[in-house]
């Protein structure tokens, strides 16, 4: 497939960096119930100077539609089925040689297979075909499972538009892409989590004290912001150091950085 053409959106990041669990290849893990679908045949591998052949999956009709005319734009994109639901999905993806699905993570109705669980058993059903999910979803625990499953890349309904391609182009590169908006939501996600894990770790008073410390103030000032002595602060802040395997200062202000922490942080 020609990929050369599709345009690429300023800026955009291709190989998902900022999260470690975005990377990896195909999922040894997967079971298939027979050679056949472990490789593709003749009539499913599309010629190199064809368009990639997509199926689109949302249980919106107005998304589907926004979807079939962004793809309308790029001549090197082709949308040979839809689909708007789970058991839709699967059947015309039996039925139409495709290249990628780009699907939604919710669009089950109750009792069908959904969300995490309908992308892992699509991809053990059709293994070798790329995969963009489409989401609204903000649970982070919930992204970190999708990208998990070694999918091409992974969009919020809230990224820009012109991001699909890019995403597409990153899938069919057998690379793997994360939105802006899933980032931020990831890494908002690991930074409460680590401010969690400094509040179990550090006493009241410790978390205090550094939390003031990484705003710039020194130890005499957060004494007497305080009302506590220069030698207690410091022992404290030095307490709370040790106790997160800190050593200097630098690594003091870089760790409240990765982790979120302001004085606007309960205490």
């Amino acid at each position: 497939m020609n990929l050369s053409s599709l345009p690429l959106a300023h800026g955009a990041v291709t190989a998902a960096a900022h999260h470690p669990a975005a990377s990896g290849r195909g999922d040894p893990r997967v079971a298939l119930s027979g050679a056949a679908r472990a490789a593709p045949n003749k009539a499913d591998v599309a010629d190199s100077a064809s368009p990639v052949r997509v199926i689109i999956a949302d249980d919106h009709p107005v998304v589907l539609y926004a979807l079939e005319n962004l793809l309308a734009n790029h001549p090197n994109l082709h949308v040979v089925a839809r689909a708007r639901s789970v058991p839709e999905l699967f059947e015309v993806a039996a039925q139409h040689p495709f290249d990628l699905v780009l699907m939604d993570l919710y669009m089950a109705l109750p009792g069908e297979l959904d969300g995490p669980e309908a992308i892992r058993a699509f991809r053990g059903e059709f293994l070798h075909k790329a995969v963009v999910v489409l989401t609204m979803e903000s649970e982070a625990s919930v992204l970190r499972k999708a990208i998990n499953l070694d999918v091409g890349a992974v969009l919020s309904k809230r990224d820009r538009l012109d991001l699909i391609p890019v995403a597409i182009v990153s899938a069919m590169a057998r690379e793997h892409y994360v939105g802006p908006v899933v980032r931020d939501l990831l890494a908002q996600a690991e930074r409460a989590e680590r401010r969690e894990e400094v509040h179990r770790i550090l006493t009241r008073r410790e978390f205090e004290v550094i939390t003031h410390y990484a705003t710039g103030l020194g130890v005499t000032e957060i004494a007497s912001l305080l009302g506590r002595s220069v030698k207690t602060i410091s022992a404290q802040k030095c307490a709370a150091m040790k106790k997160l395997a800190l050593t200097n200062d630098i690594e003091l202000y870089r760790f409240a950085l990765e982790c979120g922490v302001t004085r606007a942080d309960p205490v």
